[in-house]
C-alpha cells in the first residue's frame, strides 16, 4: 500500500509534535539542567524528530533538532540542522534566530548579527521578538548602547503585540531596557 505524500506529512508533523512534547518535558523535568530523565527526554525528542525528517523534511523538525542537540553542547552540528531547515524552507525565521544564538554563545558576534537581521524579516516566524532580543544582547556585550536599546524597544513592542502577549518576556525585557537606560546617566 503507498502512502500519499499529504499523509506522509501529517504523520511527519505528528511526530515532531510529539517530539516537542519530550522536549519540553525535558526542560520542566531538569529545571534547564540536564539530569538522567531530562536527557532521556531530549534523547527521544531528537529520535522523534529524526523519525518526522525521515518520513517528511520539514523546517521545524531540523530547526528543533538542532536546538536539542545544542543542549547536548553539539553547537556546530545545531547550527547544520539550523541550515539545513533553511535549505527546506527558506521563509522559516526561527533556524535563522537560532544560528545568531548559538553563535552569539561561541563568541562569533559579528558573524551572528546578519542570521540575526534576516529572522526579524523572515515572513513566517514565532515568536517575532526573539531576534530583536538576541540583538539587543549582542550589541550590549558589544558596548553598542543606543542600538542594545532600539533593538529592545522593538522586541518590547512585538512582545507585547503578539497573540496573548508575553507577560515573561516583557517584564525581562523591559528589565533590561532599565538596565541600558541606566548606563546613559
Amino acid at each position: 500500500m503507498r502512502v500519499d505524500a499529504t499523509t506522509q506529512k501529517l504523520r511527519a508533523i505528528e511526530l515532531w509534535h510529539d517530539g516537542y512534547q519530550h522536549h519540553t518535558r525535558a526542560f520542566a523535568l531538569a529545571g534547564g539542567q540536564c539530569d538522567h530523565e531530562a536527557v532521556d527526554e531530549l534523547n527521544a525528542a531528537i529520535s522523534l524528530y529524526s523519525q518526522s525528517i525521515d518520513l517528511f523534511p520539514t523546517a521545524e523538525a531540523y530547526t528543533f533538532r538542532g536546538w536539542a542537540y545544542c543542549h547536548f553542547g553539539r553547537v556546530d552540528d545545531a547550527i547544520a540542522e539550523c541550515k539545513r531547515a533553511i535549505e527546506v524552507d527558506p521563509e522559516f525565521g526561527n533556524p535563522y534566530n537560532d544560528i545568531g544564538a548559538y553563535l552569539i554563545n561561541k563568541g562569533e558576534l559579528d558573524e551572528a548579527v546578519q542570521w540575526l537581521e534576516k529572522a526579524k524579516h523572515a515572513p513566517r516566524y514565532d515568536p517575532r521578538h526573539f531576534p530583536y532580543m538576541n540583538l539587543g544582547k549582542l550589541y550590549a556585550q558589544k558596548g553598542m548602547v543606543m542600538k542594545a536599546i532600539a533593538e529592545f524597544e522593538e522586541a518590547l513592542r512585538l512582545a507585547q503585540h503578539e497573540a496573548g502577549g508575553d507577560a515573561n518576556a516583557s517584564a525581562s525585557i523591559s528589565d533590561q531596557l532599565r538596565g541600558l537606560r541606566a548606563m546613559l546617566n
